[in-house]
């Protein structure tokens, strides 16, 4: 074979090395930026949530403190209320976000603090309405009712971020 050829041929050898050598460490990398890319997302949706619920939590303290006295104060009950609603509204929100963005292990946390909410926020609702009517025969029962509920769903939360950040690679 002809020498200048054969250089010839190496050389296009060569070239075709390199070009499916860059072609495969592209593709290694768009992967790699993917992933990134969505794990950031994650931590976004997971934080948002995090936070979404604390905010929630503390109006939700503020309730049953409220809540737990012989004479609670109505309006500012009913003021405290109003703001947890709103801020349930916002976990719900955030929740959904996580939902979409998460995997389903993920999801199936996140729904489970939903329900463990609405049970909460089911007997503060009736521990609000005895308030209103001036019942307090109910007080102590519901007043242990609801923090087994705070039990529950504290737990449901610890079970999410767990699984958060699992999800996120952090095993440690």
């Amino acid at each position: 074979m002809d020498s200048g050829l054969a250089a010839l041929l190496g050389a296009a050898v060569g070239s075709v090395t390199t070009l499916g050598a860059a072609i495969v460490n592209s593709r290694a990398q768009a992967r790699s930026q993917h992933a990134q890319w969505s794990r950031q997302h994650r931590r976004d949706a997971y934080t948002g949530y995090l936070s979404a619920l604390h905010d929630r939590d503390i109006a939700m303290d503020a309730i049953l403190d409220a809540l737990r006295s012989d004479q609670p104060d109505l309006p500012s009950l009913d003021e405290k209320i109003d703001r947890f609603i709103a801020l349930a509204r916002e976990v719900h929100r955030a929740g959904e976000i996580v939902i979409l963005e998460g995997p389903a292990s993920v999801a199936e946390v996140t729904e489970r603090v939903a329900h463990a909410s609405s049970d909460l926020s089911h007997v503060m609702r009736r521990m609000a309405e005895h308030a209103h009517a001036g019942i307090t025969t109910h007080t102590a029962e519901d007043t242990a009712l609801a923090a087994a509920r705070e039990r529950i769903l504290y737990q449901a939360v610890k079970d999410f971020r767990l699984a958060a950040r699992s999800t996120l690679g952090k095993t440690n």
